[in-house]
């Protein structure tokens, strides 16, 4: 019998923003890209923490037909970088297991952009994989 109650900590996920010439650009470069996998990491306003205004293409990194591999050992060291994009050929717009595991080693945020890549076929994820709003400003 436990005499006191742990409290749980509420998880409060801040209010994520992209810009939409950013969103632009990641469903640009993710039909261009096609039919392979677009891969990127995301960079946040130095002003808001929360908006993501850029994309940093990450040297090295592999497109494939069912995969785009990052190398990792690349990675500036840069605190506005909150996270990745990347594609997948098909309408799916679900994580993987292996994008799961990258989301949980990676970022708070992450995008992954499915076909027919227009502004209804992406959806935002926290690093668990939950799925999570993020405005468009």
């Amino acid at each position: 019998m436990f005499l006191f109650k742990k409290k749980q900590k509420e998880i409060i996920q801040p209010d994520w923003k992209i810009t939409k010439k950013c969103l632009d650009l990641i469903i640009e470069s993710a039909k261009s890209s096609y039919p392979k996998e677009f891969g990127a990491l995301l960079r946040v306003d130095s002003n808001d923490r929360f908006t993501i205004n850029e994309l940093v293409l990450l040297p090295g990194t592999i497109s494939g037909d069912s995969h785009a591999i990052f190398r990792l050992h690349m990675l500036p060291v840069d605190f506005s970088i909150v996270g990745t994009i990347h594609s997948h050929p098909s309408p799916v717009p679900y994580p993987s297991k292996a994008d799961l595991e990258l989301f949980r080693k990676h970022g708070k945020i992450h995008i992954i952009a499915a076909k027919p890549y227009d502004y209804n076929s992406w959806r935002v994820y926290d690093h668990n994989g939950l799925k999570i709003d993020i405005k468009i400003i």
